[in-house]
């Protein structure tokens, strides 16, 4: 089947695909990644084996369309932990949580057991 990644018209098969990333160990998948066999590939290093191009000549949206083609699983980036992320950022910007933590160093500043230290280490201080 004929694919264009990177403006340059190649002609692919499944088996040719297969062939070109067996005994190609795969790298740590930290974005989008493809199944081939039993293995998960990062998109761009797929790319650049079965292209012999350098990674940055194409984009993983290229190689994605290409695969796909074939029927290979391709997984997109991990949403467990993003979601995470931005569910904590929200919590943690929240009014509530805002007003919990001005009401704590409020307490804190009554009963006297907050303290500020005002002298900066990166500034010498004048001696007396």
């Amino acid at each position: 089947m004929r694919c264009v990644i990177a403006r340059f018209s190649f002609e692919l098969t499944k088996g040719g695909v297969l062939e070109s990333m067996k005994g190609i160990k795969p790298e740590p998948v930290a974005g989008e990644s493809v199944i081939i066999g039993r293995r998960h590939y990062p998109v761009k290093q797929v790319g650049q084996v079965i292209t012999r191009q350098d990674r940055r000549d194409f984009s993983a949206a290229e190689v994605l369309r290409a695969v796909t083609q074939f029927g290979f699983t391709c997984r997109a980036l991990a949403t467990s932990s993003a979601t995470r992320l931005s569910s904590t950022a929200s919590t943690a910007a929240s009014p509530a949580s805002v007003s919990l933590i001005t009401s704590v160093i409020n307490c804190r500043f009554q009963l006297g057991s907050y303290t500020v230290d005002r002298a900066d280490p990166q500034r010498p201080t004048a001696a007396a």
